[in-house]
């Protein structure tokens, strides 16, 4: 059976490239009909905020990627913690195993001379350890380690000859062992490192497929070879490409739009996000680009994804999104939409009519303050906006309208959109006029816009009888004062 995990760290907001491991992680799971797992790698103290698990778990729930299995057997489902893991101990045991294979040694080198390491692999300095405590013997080995002396455990790695894998996007890759350092097992606080907690946690959890970033390719050799060590079956390794932003630079946390709490706070729509991130990287077959999260389980095929860097693209996200909005039913986008219509209204307006306007008119929903300010005020705008060639306006015109609307709309019984329309468009038709001659000049008094979520009737309906001939009263004297 397919298992696949996630394995985040309690770091903070969960980076857009975190959210795509997750989530191809768990469409590899269910497309298979396998088991999808949470862990925490907690194992980094220093790096732990306040908070980051449950905002681990919303962002999860908020996106349906619901984790199948964990170690809470009575009380329901919870993700393995590595940090409980190392107080059972689990760690340590397999790296002693390690030692007494020989495959691991003792490290009490100080960081005074750490630092002094220095060698040269393929032509580059770097800083690498000499193996020099792997030549210490048992006696002295256990003499520091009666006197308390601070260690860490190392993981001893060939000097010679090549190690090969294969990752499902990128093929076979071979590196040359003397690139591979003694990476450290067990740290000097007595907690696992990432790299050998990864190891033992996907082995004992079952992993068949493990998800990552190809910023790991270049640490898959060194857990191959701890695999092999204990005789555990490697597992199959799917690494995503890098996620840039649009001038081709890794996306960064100061983005302003890196994490999925950031996009939420911006107004987009979690299911468009989720939508949206598994196209990083991944091309599904045929032009379709919209997808439900059932519908992702379906079509996903992690063979298809790219090895080229994925583009986060703002102007696609936006796009994307705004279908999203167009096809939610009235409540769930009333929901959604009403504190930034409350905010950018008056108290005493139809918040729900107006959101409806502007429905089909929006990408995110902070483009609704935009879309609405004309309600709270009308905006400076010039008298030339009475002119338009397609309605046949002009000042003389729109001034003849403005004149003899303002009377019938102030002795109009139903100040509704449908009445108000059938009474502009009689007058139309009595004065000879099209009716959008008619309705230009009294869209433009009412909303000081060119291009508004309604017509004129609609905005006025909103507005009331009182604003609208305020308004119009006003759009008149701009024109009277013009010609």
């Amino acid at each position: 059976m397919v298992k696949t995990r996630f394995a985040p760290s309690p770091t903070g907001r969960m980076h857009v490239g975190n959210l795509r491991t997750a989530l191809y992680s768990y469409l590899i799971a269910k497309h298979a009909g396998g088991s999808f797992m949470l862990r925490i790698e907690d194992t980094d103290q220093e790096r732990f905020v306040d908070g980051a698990l449950e905002l681990i778990n919303r962002t999860l729930a908020d996106t349906g990627l619901v984790y199948d299995e964990g170690p809470d057997k009575d009380g329901g489902v919870g993700p393995y913690v590595q940090s409980e893991r190392c107080k059972q101990g689990i760690y340590m045991k397999y790296a002693k195993q390690l030692i007494d294979q020989g495959d691991a040694y003792y490290c009490f080198c100080t960081k005074e001379r750490l630092e002094g390491l220095k060698r040269t692999v393929a032509g580059k300095e770097i800083s690498a350890y000499d193996k020099h405590c792997l030549h210490l013997s048992k006696e002295e080995i256990q003499a520091n380690l009666d006197a308390g002396k601070p260690y860490v455990i190392r993981f001893n790695m060939p000097t010679e000859g090549t190690t090969t894998f294969h990752d499902e996007i990128y093929g076979n890759i071979t590196v040359n062992n003397e690139e591979l350092d003694d990476l450290i097992l067990i740290k000097s606080d007595g907690y696992p490192t990432y790299n050998f907690a990864n190891v033992v946690d996907d082995h004992l959890m079952g992993i068949t497929h493990v998800v990552r970033g190809n910023e790991y390719l270049s640490s898959t050799p060194k857990y191959n070879r701890i695999y092999e060590a204990f005789g555990w079956e490697v597992p199959t390794y799917v690494h995503c490409p890098l996620i840039t932003n649009e001038e081709g630079q890794k996306l960064s946390k100061r983005s302003g739009h890196s994490s999925f709490e950031d996009l939420i706070d911006q107004g987009y729509v979690k299911e468009a996000v989720v939508n949206f991130v598994a196209l990083l990287g991944w091309s599904p077959a045929g032009e379709r680009e919209i997808y439900s999260l059932p519908e992702l389980v379906e079509a996903f095929d992690y063979h298809h994804i790219n090895k080229s860097p994925a583009v986060f693209d703002m102007t696609k996200l936006k796009w994307m999104n705004g279908e999203y909005i167009k096809a939610m039913d009235s409540e769930e986008y009333f929901k959604l939409a009403e504190p930034y219509l409350k905010k950018a209204l008056p108290e005493h307006m139809d918040i729900r009519k107006v959101g409806e306007m502007v429905k089909t008119r929006i990408q995110i929903f902070p483009d609704i303050a935009e879309q609405v300010d004309f309600f709270s005020e009308v905006p400076a705008y010039d008298v030339s906006m009475y002119v338009h060639k397609k309605s046949k306006s002009t000042l003389e015109t729109s001034r003849k309208v403005l004149a003899e609307t303002i009377p019938l709309l102030e002795k109009a019984e139903d100040f509704g959109n449908d009445a108000l329309f059938g009474l502009l468009s009689a007058y139309a038709k009595q004065n000879e006029m099209k009716v959008n001659t008619v309705m230009w000049p009294l869209r433009t008094a009412v909303s000081g816009k060119q291009a508004t979520p309604a017509g004129a009737t609609g905005i006025m309906e909103v507005l009331g009888r009182d604003e609208t001939v305020r308004r119009l009263r006003a759009g008149l004297d701009k024109i009277e004062h013009a010609v």
